[in-house]
């Protein structure tokens, strides 16, 4: 048996043919920027989140860039930032001209609780990131932040569909940022994200930055830039979003399959709080200090794995930094991705356990 960590290839037929259908009817729209496709996408989210604002770019880098920009974020003003995350964190802060301040996270890749410790004069905004869809304790972060005057900006990219008290991942601060990359829980078929916000103003500002500044054509307000959705893969997140409900099941089955498959063997750290609503089940990453070892035996039984992500930024070139990161270090050594997607079936799931479980036998 074979198994990848992830074939979008897999697409249920159901799903592929409902995107066909959504494709050929926009092809005789003729709409291919803007239209009903963006306004339904935009109207949908706001719905299932709870969101006021909801609003549609390019990508999820995109996102996080327009929101520091919209906040007024820019030259001399820290950010404080995950030392555990994906690089786009921290690059956006730096394309607004500001500093990141590196921070260390817990032992599951969250921003530490102590990160009150990296204020300073110039510090004006946190990213919190809600890595591998588990989402940071917002109620106790968003009472630090405005404790200091701090704007929040979500990172999301990993946590659609994950909730805290009932209250979405990406509406708990100023701005919330989504990324619809393919490989995500809920994705396109190609590039595209999303702002979230409850505040009218900022909602208007990242308007105008996505679209050159203007609210109508050839009337430019301010310095923006293109960052609008295709309205191409407005329509086909509108078909997969009908689906989403019955994926997020999937995905907590087999979450629930690896706990009790895997459970009990020593050296071998699990993901917690995986069935909560507070973790969306983006990625299953298991931790331990034999990572490489396990990782090369599973990919000679045929089982594709990942390593999300196996550096931290600060000790990368365009970001290095001092400081202690011991729980992102450790992580980013012993972290490993198991595969754990919608598409697969049980009985994968099962091989993986059992290969697993026959690589600690061994060792």
């Amino acid at each position: 048996m074979r198994v990848p960590f992830l074939d979008l290839k897999r697409i249920d037929e159901e799903l592929k043919n409902a995107l066909k259908l959504r494709f050929a009817d926009m092809l005789e729209e003729g709409i291919f920027s803007g239209g009903e496709e963006v306004t339904f996408l935009e109207s949908q989210i706001s719905s299932y989140l709870k969101s006021t604002y909801s609003i549609a770019c390019a990508n999820g880098t995109d996102a996080l860039e327009l929101a520091l920009r919209a906040i007024g974020i820019g030259y001399g003003d820290e950010v404080i930032v995950p030392a555990m995350t994906w690089v786009s964190t921290a690059e956006v802060v730096i394309l607004a001209r500001a500093k990141p301040v590196f921070w260390d996270t817990d032992e599951d890749g969250l921003l530490a609780a102590d990160w009150e410790k990296a204020i300073t004069a110039k510090t004006k905004a946190i990213i919190p990131v809600h890595l591998y869809g588990k989402m940071v304790d917002m109620g106790k972060l968003m009472t630090i932040a405005k404790q200091y005057n701090l704007h929040v900006i979500e990172d999301g990219a990993q946590s659609f569909g994950s909730f805290q008290g009932g209250k979405a991942a990406g509406t708990f601060g100023d701005v919330g940022c989504l990324s619809f990359y393919p490989t995500k829980n809920f994705g396109a078929l190609g590039e595209a994200g999303m702002c979230l916000t409850n505040n009218q103003e900022l909602s208007e500002r990242i308007k105008l930055l996505l679209n050159h500044g203007q609210e109508v054509r050839d009337k430019h307000e301010i310095v923006g830039r293109n960052s609008r959705i295709d309205t191409i893969q407005a329509g086909f997140l509108n078909v997969i979003l009908e689906k989403f409900g019955s994926f997020q099941a999937i995905r907590k089955e087999y979450s629930k399959r690896y706990l009790l498959g895997l459970s009990g063997i020593e050296g071998l750290k699990l993901p917690k709080g995986i069935l909560e609503e507070d973790h969306n089940a983006h990625f299953f990453v298991i931790q331990t200090s034999s990572r490489d070892e396990l990782r090369n035996y599973l990919q000679s039984q045929g089982i594709g794995t990942a390593i999300h992500y196996p550096k931290i930024l600060p000790e990368m070139k365009p970001f290095r930094s001092d400081g202690n990161f011991i729980n992102a270090n450790n992580l980013s050594q012993r972290g490993l991705s198991l595969p754990l997607n919608p598409w697969m079936q049980a009985e994968e799931i099962d091989f993986v356990i059992e290969k697993i479980q026959e690589f600690f036998k061994k060792s």
